[in-house]
């Protein structure tokens, strides 16, 4: 332990408050505590978990934030860890974009239309979330088989009323633009729809069932007959969704199961008093964690969006003191919010079953894992042998150089380790030294850069006493992919011998997909089917997919800083502060005098020279 890190221990305060955990200047983990100095001291004595062990031995430096209270600290961590994304804390990896039903009543004969997401502002009626497309389409299917609401898009009432389309022919739409029903009879379809999708089927069977006994008495035996058949339908639906029925209208349940690697949070949704499905998520390296503090932060970063949150949220065991977190749900929720552990009932029942759905996904993707490990692990195993490797390929590198016309050359460096891609290692390199489109000369270059870098790091790190493999390029890989035949393979080969690295190495020609080695004249072509061919073929493409957001976004910066560094006395700052205040060049080459001299550092001899500029633009004189 250095002795930096050694006094900061020593002079920690007994205080709540958050702790940011460093290695080289990157935060690594975020928690909160009642008692910083006695929560931060523990990672640095006893026995922990394998992965708290090796986050701790990373550890160099910390920083703390102080908080009044432990539910302020609560708060911050929260806030931390969405802002920074520590690699040790358990992070959801989800966008929770799921989808909505929505009823705008305000509009005329209204429909019911998917939408991605709630809007606050808007005064429509929205029913959800629902758990992925296909559970929200399924929802709407029988929506539309139960009531014949219209789903055309038209601009409803029209002037002139046109002939009803096929949907009203079948029944499945009482044709508004035909003029075939008035806006209070639509209303009253509407009232049910929106008592069905609030899973309130009671009051709609009754009227269903007056509605039947009506139309008996008036021997309108077909119609009749009609809302029987609806009504038999109706039930046969709420049977089969509540399969457990509860009081609540809103209401999640949360449970985890965990193995020696992962965990795996269930998370079931109760609408209407109904179970409209649930879904998996998968929290990788979080299996020795504690569960109670593994739903804790789902349950953080899950709920983050306040729309979708429900009244209540039961959960197979959470870490005490629970009223913080259930008063941090009602803070984002803005409404009252119920967080309960239940011991026994149909509550109980309900957390027993999400659990089981919980270790029934885990299972399943623990079998997917290791049919997928398997096959990755044989890839690398028939690459080790094509090649002729001395040790398997589990850190592959792969390079590849892009540019625009000779100009604005860019290299990219991507890292697949066990056969997966590991995007944080992922590098961009701007070439330096090499004018015009030279891709081998540019290749030479950036695996020189590269290889000189991570042995220079591995140096002052082993004199530093470190670990050899935890810098930014330190890590050297098992084996180098180059995208490119035998001469792009020779430049890039001798350049990393110059930087005295010896590294496996091989070009990989995209014509016929051939292998080359540097010391071989015949290139290696593996079969079709090949794992070790679908691999190398992964790396190669990645690095091209990777490369191409990138470049793109430079050659616009590239053409924005041509543009206007023509223009004498405009430099960078001058250029940041007329984007920002204009947003676009259009828009400052379609400026007048007053509004270009608004911006901070433009004067009017400024002025002139732009808009002097922008005429002779304008007139093809450039």
């Amino acid at each position: 332990m250095n002795p930096t890190l050694e006094y900061k221990i020593k002079m920690l305060p007994e205080s709540p408050g958050c702790y940011l955990m460093k290695s080289e200047g990157q935060i690594i983990y975020i928690g909160k505590a009642v008692n910083l100095k006695n929560r931060v001291r523990q990672y640095f004595h006893g026995s922990h978990t394998p992965k708290v062990a090796a986050m701790a031995s990373r550890v160099d430096d910390f920083d703390l934030m102080l908080c009044e209270t432990n539910f302020e600290a609560l708060t911050l961590e929260c806030n931390l860890i969405k802002k920074h994304r520590p690699f040790y804390n358990i992070l959801l990896k989800d966008d929770k974009h799921y989808p909505y039903l929505r009823l705008d009543l305000n509009e005329p004969y209204p429909r019911l239309t998917l939408a991605r997401r709630m809007e606050q502002r808007d005064s429509a009626k929205y029913f959800g979330p629902y758990i992925g497309a296909t559970a929200v389409r399924q929802v709407l299917d029988e929506v539309r088989r139960f009531f014949p609401l219209r789903t055309c898009a038209l601009n409803l009432p029209l002037k002139t009323p046109r002939r009803p389309c096929m949907h009203h022919q079948i029944g499945q739409c009482l044709a508004p633009c035909a003029g075939k029903v008035s806006e209070a009879d639509y209303s009253e379809i509407l009232k049910r729809v929106v008592a069905f999708l609030n899973g309130d089927s009671r009051e709609l069977l009754q009227e269903l069932t007056r509605e039947m006994n009506a139309a008996s008495e008036r021997m309108e035996y077909e119609q009749a007959a009609l809302l029987r058949d609806k009504i038999a339908d109706i039930r046969q639906l709420m049977e089969q969704q509540h399969a457990i029925q509860t009081r609540d209208v809103e209401q999640d349940i949360l449970a985890v199961a965990t193995d020696e690697q992962d965990a795996m949070v269930q998370l079931t949704h109760i609408r209407g008093g109904r179970m409209e499905g649930g879904r998996a998520f998968l929290m990788e390296d979080c299996g020795t964690e504690d569960p109670a503090q593994i739903l804790a932060n789902f349950l953080t970063q899950y709920y983050d969006d306040e729309q979708l949150i429900p009244r209540n949220i039961l959960a197979q065991t959470l870490p005490e003191p629970v009223e913080e977190l259930e008063r941090w749900l009602r803070e984002r929720r803005g409404g009252a919010v119920t967080l309960a552990i239940p011991q026994r009932g149909d509550k109980a029942d309900l957390v027993k079953l999400t659990l089981k759905n919980a270790e029934d996904a885990l299972n399943k993707h623990r079998q997917s894992a290791l049919v997928k490990e398997a096959r990755t692990k044989r890839a690398m195993m028939e690459l080790q042998e094509a090649l002729g490797l001395p040790t398997l390929p589990f850190r592959i590198e792969g390079y590849d150089i892009s540019n625009t016309q000779g100009i604005l050359s860019v290299a990219r460096m991507v890292v697949f380790e066990g056969g997966l891609p590991n995007k944080k290692a992922y590098r961009y390199f701007r070439i330096k030294t090499v004018e015009g489109a030279n891709d081998f000369a540019s290749m030479a270059e950036v695996i020189g850069r590269r290889f000189t870098h991570g042995l220079k790091e591995r140096q002052e790190r082993a004199e530093a006493g470190l670990a050899l493999d935890g810098g930014s390029f330190s890590k050297l890989p098992d084996v180098v992919l180059i995208d490119g035949g035998p001469e792009q393979l020779l430049f890039a080969h001798r350049a990393m011998e110059e930087a005295g690295a010896s590294v496996p190495m091989f070009g990989l020609a995209k014509k016929f997909e051939e292998i080359y080695l540097p010391a071989r004249k015949d290139p290696i072509v593996l079969d079709r089917r090949s794992n070790a061919l679908h691999l190398v073929q992964h790396v190669r493409d990645e690095a091209h997919r990777f490369g191409i957001t990138h470049h793109r976004a430079l050659r616009g910066k590239e053409g924005l800083r041509s543009e206007l560094s023509s223009i004498e006395g405009i430099g960078q700052k001058k250029q940041i502060a007329l984007i920002r205040h204009f947003k676009s060049v259009k828009a400052i080459f379609e400026a007048g005098k007053e509004e270009l001299c608004q911006v901070d550092g433009i004067s009017e001899v400024l002025a002139e020279r732009i808009l002097a500029y922008a005429r002779e633009r304008k007139g093809g004189g450039l």
